[in-house]
């Protein structure tokens, strides 16, 4: 059965309904950013119809970058406003802290890169460890996650972003 994302388009807007995931180790995080884009972002991907955000985060990690990963408790709920294209998109984005379940999967020092797949256009993306001390000299997307990393909670957060 082919997966369906749930996203949305209207004539006017978009509607995106993601899951993100939040993996740190030895003090750095793991983020990936487009090759043609300077901005970073969170791991993760689309939820499709009938899935868990849990079976997302697992489905992802294992296509994007063959991680096989252990989800762990919900970090921050977002409400991000952003252009995607020439529409306004709203998305909701779930992250969650992850846990690498086998760390010979993937580089844990360097940079490595992979390839998405968002509405059947190929992206490449290079994702890097970010020590976290650097985090704040960087560009994330969504932009409040900058401050949330910088200033990590144990508590569930909610946040808005319109960029």
């Amino acid at each position: 059965m082919k997966q369906e994302d749930i996203l949305f388009r209207t004539e006017e807007n978009i509607f995106s309904y993601r899951v993100a995931g939040i993996l740190i180790k030895d003090e750095k995080i793991l983020l990936h950013r487009p090759m043609n884009d300077t901005g970073y972002s969170f791991p993760g991907g689309h939820v499709s119809f009938g899935e868990t955000n849990e079976e997302t985060l697992i489905r992802e990690f294992r296509e994007e970058i063959a991680a096989d990963i252990q989800v762990g408790e919900l970090q921050w709920v977002a409400e991000i406003f952003f252009p995607w294209g020439d529409k306004p998109c709203h998305q909701i984005c779930l992250f969650y802290r992850i846990s690498l379940c086998d760390e010979t999967q993937i580089p844990l020092s360097s940079s490595f890169y992979a390839v998405d797949e968002l509405e059947n256009i190929k992206v490449d993306l290079r994702f890097s460890w970010i020590p976290l001390s650097e985090v704040k000299n960087i560009k994330i997307y969504p932009v409040n996650a900058k401050e949330k990393l910088i200033n990590q909670s144990d508590r569930i957060e909610h946040f808005i972003c319109r960029e």
